[in-house]
């Protein structure tokens, strides 16, 4: 009822709160080097997450008991901001990773992506990458909260169609809640989308999130690859349409290994959540992820300090591979005005 409160509260006022606090938790709106950030904190825990709505909704950090997790090598958020790259938590959409191509297929129709409008990426080989609001600045925040059984909680909205060249490149209309929930400890990062349009839409969206384990080399973590099925890549690091088994150690060792791969067949628990992780010193990231995220990429570049587990909602070209009939069955799609729902959550223990 508290909660139903203050959310009405906020609507009849048109305004969030600068600050809002329960016996463990609050969520506060500060501005750090000009930049409007949401800081969400679990006394209890010792964890603070910090998020910067207008550099794409990013939650740049996580703090668990004063050690960060998310990978951020920054000096400040606005060092980052000025010349923002990829960090902490950024969300990939309307297309998570590469299509291979400047064209894609939705419902047998062909779309065109166009380049001069400069408003998507391109990697190495020049495809695609990323989709279009990694660092987007038009997140408005609504709601900021906190009380004991929700715990510390921000959302923010995006609406895609409202921004005319994300429109020309991806022309379904809908709208994007992403909301951050810190309590007892853990991360959960639930991202809602909802089809304004009259046609049903795809949903292939994703999240590249870095991580780190402080004060404990690279090669001394191992990782825990919660799948059954390593995806067959090409020299363009597209998916073939081939899967084989997988061939890691569960555990594995990242000593001497590099990875920038895709996986299927995620392994269930009877929960529904799909947990990864990365441990080394005593100290553990967990990821677990939902069930509507059937695709993992992880990233661990040889030489850095990170790792990346990405839950997807489809693999590596996902629209251009339905149409040619592989990976088919992963495609997901929302009708006309509903609505698709999910969750990651992101847990430490050991720091």
């Amino acid at each position: 009822m508290a909660h139903m409160r203050r959310t009405l509260l906020v609507a009849l006022l048109g305004t969030i709160p600068f600050m809002s606090q329960a016996a463990n938790y609050s969520a506060e709106r500060v501005t750090e080097d000009g930049i409007e950030v949401l800081v969400l904190r679990d006394a209890r825990a010792k964890a603070e997450v910090r998020i910067a709505p207008k550099v794409g909704n990013n939650a740049y950090s996580m703090k668990v008991n004063g050690q960060e997790i998310f990978f951020f090598p920054h000096k400040t958020v606005g060092e980052w901001a000025a010349r923002p790259g990829m960090v902490g938590n950024p969300f990939l959409a309307p297309w998570a990773n590469r299509i291979d191509g400047e064209a894609y297929w939705v419902g047998g129709k062909r779309y065109l992506l166009n380049p001069a409008l400069g408003s998507y990426r391109k990697d190495g080989n020049g495809l695609p990458i990323h989709g279009l609001i990694v660092y987007a600045n038009d997140w408005a925040v609504t709601a900021l909260e906190a009380d004991d059984a929700s715990g510390a909680v921000a959302t923010s909205r995006l609406v895609h169609h409202r921004e005319a060249e994300r429109a020309a490149q991806f022309p379904f209309a809908h709208t994007i809640e992403m909301t951050y929930r810190l309590r007892d400890g853990a991360l959960e990062v639930e991202t809602a989308i909802t089809n304004e349009g009259a046609d049903a839409m795809p949903v292939m969206v994703g999240y590249h999130t870095y991580y780190q384990i402080p004060g404990v080399p690279r090669d001394q973590w191992k990782v825990r690859v919660a799948a059954k099925e390593h995806v067959v890549l090409g020299p363009k690091l597209t998916p073939t349409g081939e899967t084989k088994a997988v061939g890691l150690g569960d555990p594995a060792t990242l000593a001497g290994t590099q990875l920038d791969d895709v996986f299927t067949g995620l392994k269930q628990e009877s929960n529904g959540w799909t947990p990864f992780w990365v441990e080394g010193g005593g100290k553990r990231i967990t990821v677990e992820y939902g069930p509507k995220y059937t695709v993992s990429v992880i990233y661990a570049p040889a030489g850095r300090e990170f790792i990346c587990f990405e839950p997807m909602t489809g693999v590596t070209n996902q629209f251009n591979l339905a149409h040619e009939g592989k990976f088919a069955g992963l495609l997901q799609m929302v009708g006309a005005g509903e609505r698709w729902v999910e969750s990651f959550r992101v847990k430490a223990s050991g720091f």
